[in-house]
């Protein structure tokens, strides 16, 4: 029998078209309405959409990305078999919880509110994020140290996020070049916050309380976590590693590595974008693999899914 793994995105792929699939249904459409009229420091989030600056403000973007993700499912759910297996990266971790069943979609939603605005609060100077590829983690890391600078993903065994103050950042891409390695590259990132790091310390007795405010359940359907790709059904490990990954790395290579030991025959990312299947597609390619960003409409993705669930 095939089994599904659904994959939840973090930040990065936010569009003013990130909801358009959703609104193709009914239901979706109705939970995309009632958030967007919500309003974050005066700002309407229907009007975030149309700002390409504001998409990528962490404020707006942890819940903008969330609500899309959660969105996606609500037209998607009842046409699709139920996954075998959810990941999430970084705030899409929450977003998976909310999927697995294990807590209320509204109450996912506010949560990565809650979390981004937490997390805001703790850059009391410029923070930033470099995409590393061509070196060896453990060369990544040593680096990293001694720069001042945190791994905050781990998305191969040569491909890394790191993340820090912006001015250190900035001061060590030219370095970077000079490392051991091959086809070595080196990219900011459009997130301007040090998530994963112990940068946000500030942050975890804050989300600490609000994970405890939220009803959490059991759930059938497990979800990896990210800091050790380890399978969580129980309430006290969801809410321990949701607090955990505000300052520790994010071990995406081992929740791919999971997602393939664990004979997942095919992944769906829920979207918006598409990073995440490709990574997958790319570590594990016996693994089919698409996001909901490949097709034009639900019915095209409804017919990925039931195919790849029948092959």
């Amino acid at each position: 029998m095939n089994k599904l793994a659904l994959l939840c995105p973090g930040q990065g792929a936010q569009s003013a078209q990130m909801f358009a699939l959703a609104m193709q249904q009914k239901q979706a459409a109705s939970f995309v309405q009632n958030f967007l009229s919500l309003t974050i420091e005066n700002n309407k989030l229907a009007e975030v959409l149309s700002s390409p600056e504001l998409l990528f403000e962490n404020r707006y973007a942890q819940p903008l990305i969330a609500a899309a993700t959660l969105a996606n499912w609500v037209a998607l759910r009842n046409h699709v078999p139920a996954p075998d297996l959810i990941a999430g990266y970084s705030v899409g971790e929450i977003s998976a919880h909310a999927v697995s069943g294990s807590m209320d979609m509204s109450a996912a939603v506010q949560l990565a509110i809650t979390r981004a605005s937490l997390m805001q609060a703790c850059v009391t100077a410029p923070q930033g994020m470099l995409a590393v590829s061509g070196i060896a983690i453990s060369d990544i890391q040593q680096f990293a140290a001694s720069h001042d600078l945190y791994v905050a993903i781990i998305t191969a065994d040569n491909k890394a996020i790191i993340a820090g103050l912006a001015d250190k950042i900035r001061a060590a891409m030219p370095e970077i070049a000079s490392l051991p390695g091959h086809d070595i590259t080196c990219t900011e990132i459009a997130v301007h916050i040090a998530s994963h790091t112990p940068l946000m310390q500030a942050a975890v007795p804050g989300f600490a309380q609000a994970l405890n405010d939220v009803a959490v359940h059991v759930t059938e359907i497990p979800v990896l976590a990210g800091i050790n790709a380890e399978k969580v059904t129980e309430p006290a490990t969801i809410r321990s590693s949701l607090l955990a990954q505000l300052t520790q790395t994010i071990q995406w290579h081992a929740c791919m590595d999971s997602m393939a030991e664990n004979g997942i025959s095919y992944a769906l990312e829920l979207g918006p974008g598409s990073a995440l299947s490709k990574m997958l597609q790319t570590r594990h390619p016996h693994i089919a693999c698409r996001s909901i960003a490949d097709f034009r409409s639900l019915e095209g993705v409804i017919h990925w899914v039931q195919r790849q669930n029948k092959s």
